[in-house]
């Protein structure tokens, strides 16, 4: 990172730090798009039970992602400030951080997973696979969230071109494994979709070792010493990741849970609906990508500029990635739409299965707009490190407005299934007006701020 003059300086580090983002998001879905792609092509059962462990992941996943994702503009700010000392000190205490979410989320799945599955009206194979999956993805828990730790210290210092090269080197290893795994081949067993889980296991495992190569023998990442000089845990440091980045994590979680519960919703539809819906999630999600990309680059950059006190600097990268994610947006409805065929028979080769999928596609068109508002804008106020505000309208705009208004239209009209989605769209839309508003109110409240005010807010949020 570097301050920029210029609006064309802005555009250009903007898009140098955004697009190895986008690659690497669409890299680290990808793997979930072939665990699905996959399966499918195993049995619609098999489908369904990854449809309803990923249900039960995701949430997860992200949640605990979105909390780690502090360290984030917390080393921006730090980098932006010049303040270099304290980088290795944060990541290392991001990994104690990390293994300790695991140890919490290996416990909680541990007693939980059995009962919510049994709870849920399913055909005993599909919860036979969903159990199974998820025992896969539980082992490769502590690399992903260890990564995710040093990958923000990468992405922080502007070099996510690493990160999109760790990622595009990790596909080939999780798509062999899928094969392998899933089909039996190689003298391997054949597992159908529970070799999903394993594979992705193994592909986490692998970035994780090729991710601390790189930043202990690369400059400019070896200039830190993150793995000398180890160490022992601050709790100090563990409360000030762990109050910013809970709020976020919960926002995150929020988002991504009403999807998944929506899911689990479905269940008492049949395994078709079932494996249409997530078909459709899942390409819906892998376009989500954009805007999610945009996001995690703004608050990158906003939080560069924040930490160095250039405010008008920091509305004007908002500005900019706003404009782009919003175009970008438009194209992935077209994208959807000229598209829907095609992309259905890729997730199964059932005519009826793939009539659902195409319908729930034309709903999903309608989330495109919302997320390409919603989405940067969360990261925009995390650069700001306003986080508890966006938590709140997180919670009320997916799970007391759309939740309850899709469950409604599913229940009481015909709408069936699809009802779901309405509500889905709704809450998006609602929480995208509501963060626009927050914004406007923060970028006006960092004007009125005096630069003394400022520094003692900034010295208070660490």
């Amino acid at each position: 990172m570097y301050p920029t003059k210029s609006w064309r300086e802005k555009l250009k580090l903007l898009s140098i730090i955004m697009w190895p983002i986008l690659v690497t998001q669409i890299g680290m879905y990808a793997m979930n798009f072939i665990d699905t792609v996959m399966s499918g092509r195993a049995g619609a059962e098999d489908l369904a039970g990854v449809a309803i462990g990923s249900s039960l992941w995701i949430p997860v996943l992200t949640g605990i992602t979105g909390v780690l994702l502090a360290l984030t503009p917390i080393l921006s700010h730090k980098l932006g400030a010049e303040d270099k000392e304290g980088v290795p000190f944060y990541v290392q205490q991001g990994i104690y951080v990390a293994v300790f979410l695991t140890i919490v989320v290996f416990g909680a799945g541990a007693f939980l997973v059995s009962p919510i599955l049994s709870l849920m009206e399913l055909e005993p194979e599909v919860r036979f696979v969903a159990f199974h999956y998820l025992i896969g993805l539980a082992a490769g828990m502590i690399p992903l969230f260890v990564y995710t730790v040093i990958r923000g210290f990468i992405d922080s210092l502007g070099q996510t071109r690493v990160t999109m090269i760790i990622t595009l080197a990790a596909l080939p290893v999780n798509a062999f494994f899928n094969y392998v795994l899933i089909f039996g081949r190689a003298g391997f067993p054949e597992l159908g979709g529970i070799g999903a889980g394993y594979a992705t296991s193994i592909t986490y495992w692998f970035i994780l070792f090729l991710c601390i190569y790189i930043t202990h023998k690369n400059r400019p990442f070896s200039y830190h010493r993150l793995y000398h000089a180890w160490r022992k845990p601050a709790v100090g440091v563990w409360k000030e990741i762990l109050l910013l980045g809970l709020p976020i994590g919960l926002t995150i979680f929020f988002e991504t849970s009403i999807f998944s519960a929506v899911t689990l919703l479905l269940s008492v539809f049949s395994t078709e609906v079932i494996a249409a819906h997530q078909a459709a999630i899942n390409f819906a999600s892998l376009l989500y990508m954009v805007p999610l990309s945009f996001a995690f680059a703004l608050t990158i950059t906003v939080g560069y500029e924040i930490g160095g006190r250039r405010h008008e600097d920091a509305v004007s990268y908002a500005k900019i990635g706003l404009l782009l994610s919003v175009g970008m947006g438009l194209a992935a409805c077209v994208i959807i739409y000229a598209l829907r065929v095609p992309v259905s028979y890729l997730y199964t080769s059932d005519p009826d299965v793939a009539g659902l999928i195409q319908a729930f596609l034309i709903y999903s068109i309608f989330f495109q707009l919302s997320d390409a508002v919603n989405t940067p804008i969360q990261g925009i106020l995390r650069g700001y490190k306003d986080v508890n505000v966006p938590f709140i309208m997180a919670f009320i705009s997916f799970w007391l407005i759309g939740l309850p208004f899709g469950w409604a239209l599913a229940t009481w009209t015909e709408l069936g299934p699809f009802g779901y989605w309405i509500g889905l769209i709704t809450a998006l839309a609602v929480c995208a007006t509501f963060l626009a508003v927050r914004l406007r109110w923060m970028q006006k409240r960092e004007w009125q701020l005096s630069p003394e005010k400022r520094e003692e807010e900034q010295n208070m949020l660490g």
